[in-house]
Order: structure tokens, then C-alpha cells, then sequence
């Protein structure tokens, strides 16, 4: 079952973020074009850190559901 997305998915988000610093570091925008960026870098910073928000209340369901959590253990330690 496909689900709708209201907003650009995470990674394209941080993607464009990462695009339009990259160009405000360059320098070589104008002043109306650099305030643009800005504004534009603030609305994707907004939407990723609703995403990170939205993403560690569903962890933190997940782990209230079954009420305990286990130490992680990685293959070599298991003995």
C-alpha cells in the first residue's frame, strides 16, 4: 500500500539543505538571492527536524509497547 506524502521526503529535503549552503558558502549570490536561500534553507531545516521528530515518537511507541528494551549484543560478543 503506497502512502501519499504531503512534503518532500527526508533525504531530498537535507539534500536541497546541503545544495543551498553550498551555493550561500560560494559567494557569489546576490543579496536578494542569498535572503531567498536563506528563507528557503529555514522552511527545509523546519520540515527535516519535523521528519527527525515525527521519526523518534515512533520509536519511542514502538519501545513503550513492549515495555522494556534489551541491550544490543553483536554476533562476537555472543558466545
Amino acid at each position: 500500500m503506497a502512502r501519499k506524502k504531503a512534503a518532500p521526503d527526508f533525504e531530498q529535503s537535507l539534500t536541497e539543505l546541503q545544495t543551498l549552503v553550498e551555493r550561500l558558502e560560494s559567494g557569489e549570490l546576490s543579496l536578494e538571492d542569498s535572503l531567498a536561500a536563506f528563507e528557503q534553507g529555514i522552511r527545509l531545516t523546519r520540515e527535516c527536524q519535523g521528519a527527525l521528530s515525527q521519526a523518534e515518537q515512533k520509536v519511542q511507541v514502538l519501545l513503550g509497547q513492549s515495555g522494556e528494551t534489551a541491550p544490543f549484543a553483536a554476533e562476537d560478543e555472543q558466545a
